[in-house]
């Protein structure tokens, strides 16, 4: 069963310098219909404005992911990590028993578009800590690339949750496929472009729930770029 959602039933906030779509409740938004999937409690979609961005703040208990589609990102927190987030690099932050960190947009001509993700971990109390692998061009384009898992397959970032999440960059016309074994779950989120999930047409922002389908193909309408997040 793939149950869809479009993009514009999203909570949406336009603050200026931030302008956000939220999957899930978070902050201001609020549907009970919509507090999370499976482990995934978060997936936020951003646009900071140039030289704008989230000030010092602090996390606990989180596994959080950043993908940046377009832009740059700039990251510092308490453990004296600091980078740069650039198209084509997984980011990951385990928050554990508490972290401190900013994300600004690191050009002051460009907004940096990107999406927040989090996810629950598989226990509480972990030591926080940070990564960030970068994945060449030719390994997202035409397929799904995992870019994150519980056990850092295929030099993926480790995230401590039994998750599996993937990207693919789509040229138009091209075909990706997934399986889903049983008793798993999927999440698909088309980041860019549009595309048919099993025949199913989605656009950009728009969302797909998947149970009970263990056979997926991707074809992508337009050039497009999606997530897929393979769930316990």
């Amino acid at each position: 069963m793939i149950t869809t959602r479009p993009a514009a039933s999203r909570g949406h906030f336009d603050f200026g310098w931030l302008d956000t779509f939220h999957s899930f409740s978070f902050g201001d938004y609020h549907d009970p219909a919509h507090m999370q999937f499976r482990t995934l409690r978060v997936l936020n979609e951003d646009r900071v404005q140039p030289g704008q961005g989230f000030g010092t703040h602090g996390h606990r208990d989180m596994e959080i992911l950043t993908w940046v589609l377009a832009g740059a990102l700039e990251h510092r927190d308490s453990l004296g990590t600091h980078g740069v987030i650039r198209p084509g690099e997984a980011q990951v932050m385990s928050a554990g028993t508490g972290i401190r960190h900013s994300e600004f947009n690191a050009s002051d001509q460009e907004p940096v578009h990107f999406l927040q993700i989090w996810l629950l971990p598989e226990r509480t109390g972990l030591p926080p800590r940070y990564d960030q692998v970068t994945f060449p061009e030719a390994d997202l384009k035409n397929r799904l690339r995992l870019i994150a898992s519980p056990d850092g397959a295929e030099g993926s970032v480790r995230v401590f949750q039994d998750v599996r999440v993937s990207v693919a960059r789509l040229e138009a016309g091209s075909e990706a496929q997934a399986t889903l074994a049983p008793g798993r779950f999927g999440f698909l989120q088309v980041a860019r472009g549009s595309l048919t999930l099993n025949g199913q047409a989605l656009q950009a922002g728009d969302s797909a729930r998947i149970e009970a389908e263990p056979h997926l193909n991707l074809h992508a309408e337009t050039p497009s770029e999606v997530l897929f997040f393979d769930l316990a």
